[in-house]
């Protein structure tokens, strides 16, 4: 059963605190550092000192786990590693009980492999609302970021993040919720821009080592994360500076890797695109979205691969990346939470 936004949800006086600024796009004018202050710098979002600690500028105004009073969700963290201090925060609808088991949507947020996290302003309201609008448990993953953890860091830890999931599948998991509410025979995953890769790239892995436990029923991709070394569609004219702009995120984040054309990052160049794990897709773009015809060129890909699932895409009109995140009360918004609760259930 999908929940209306409007009778889950009031405005909370923090949802303004991560501002989308009105400009060309979300990633700002597309101007690249030439200074040499630092040792390498992505205008407006990250720093690398020349000591190397890195200064992040977005993603750090962190809300805590509990009750959220506008939904009834309850959320808490939870270690997944200690040797790796990888965690994850788990979200669980008011309208949960043990004789109606919910599905899983496991999250990974986006944030170019470099910033943001699940405690964030952003992600933390984000998650709440797609708790309850969805019906579904969610796992939002705070994996490890570049450039102090290259790729596959993040990779490997949302892998094991899914295997700790599956491992309550038999009812006796050291989390409570998952051994008591949640449908181990609907799981999802899910993300946001880098996040969506993720999503795409563990869905993947999946196809070819299988975790027991789970049935891995589909993946949810918003806005997501590729890129390649050839310009796409508008990449090669109105876009051609945002693309030079955003491909920096995943060389900062990959400094060692095959660059723009890793397998990772550029889905044409990855072999085992026919073997995904699950049998279906939901691929959400945005019109204005720099990022856009990325998501296009990939559904022609799966859909030419030999990959018998289903590609389904929404395309959401007047947006830029990640605009959900940003304003939780537009139609748009209501409209992909609308869409994705169709998908899941």
């Amino acid at each position: 059963m999908c929940y209306g936004l409007a009778n889950v949800i009031k405005k909370k006086p923090y949802d303004n605190l991560f501002i989308h600024k009105k400009m060309s796009s979300v990633f700002g004018s597309g101007e690249i550092s030439t200074s040499d202050e630092y040792l390498h710098e992505i205008t407006g979002f990250i720093r690398v000192h020349k000591d190397g600690h890195c200064e992040r500028l977005l993603g750090n105004n962190k809300l805590p786990a509990g009750i959220d009073s506008s939904t009834g969700v309850e959320s808490k963290d939870v270690v997944i590693s200690p040797e790796t201090n990888v965690s994850a925060r788990l979200y669980i609808p008011k309208s949960a009980t043990s004789d109606r088991k919910l599905p899983i949507m496991i999250y990974f947020h986006g944030g170019g492999f470099v910033f943001e996290s699940t405690t964030s302003a952003a992600y933390h309201s984000t998650l709440n609302r797609f708790t309850a609008e969805l019906n579904v448990i969610s796992v939002s993953v705070d994996y490890r970021l570049g450039p102090e953890y290259p790729v596959p860091a993040g990779y490997n830890d949302s892998w094991e993040a899914t295997h700790w999931v599956a491992s309550h599948s038999a009812g006796c998991g050291p989390d409570t919720w998952l051994n008591e509410f949640a449908d181990f025979s609907k799981v999802f995953l899910a993300g946001d821009s880098a996040g969506a890769n993720i999503a795409h790239n563990l869905a993947i892995r999946f196809g070819s080592d299988r975790i027991a436990g789970i049935n891995l029923e589909g993946i949810i991709l918003i806005h997501l994360y590729f890129g390649g070394n050839d310009p796409i569609g508008s990449e090669l004219g109105k876009h051609k500076q945002l693309k030079a702009f955003t491909d920096q995120f995943w060389n900062l984040a990959n400094p060692s890797g095959t660059g723009l054309d890793d397998p990772l990052f550029n889905p044409e160049k990855d072999p085992n695109l026919s073997g995904l794990g699950c049998s279906k897709i939901l691929l959400a773009v945005a019109e204005k979205d720099s990022l856009r015809d990325r998501g296009l060129h990939y559904k022609e890909l799966m859909e030419k691969s030999g990959w018998a699932g289903k590609v389904e895409m929404l395309e959401s009109k007047d947006e830029d990346h990640a605009f959900f995140l940003f304003d939780q009360f537009s139609q748009n918004t209501s409209t992909l939470c609308n869409r994705i609760c169709t998908f899941i259930n």
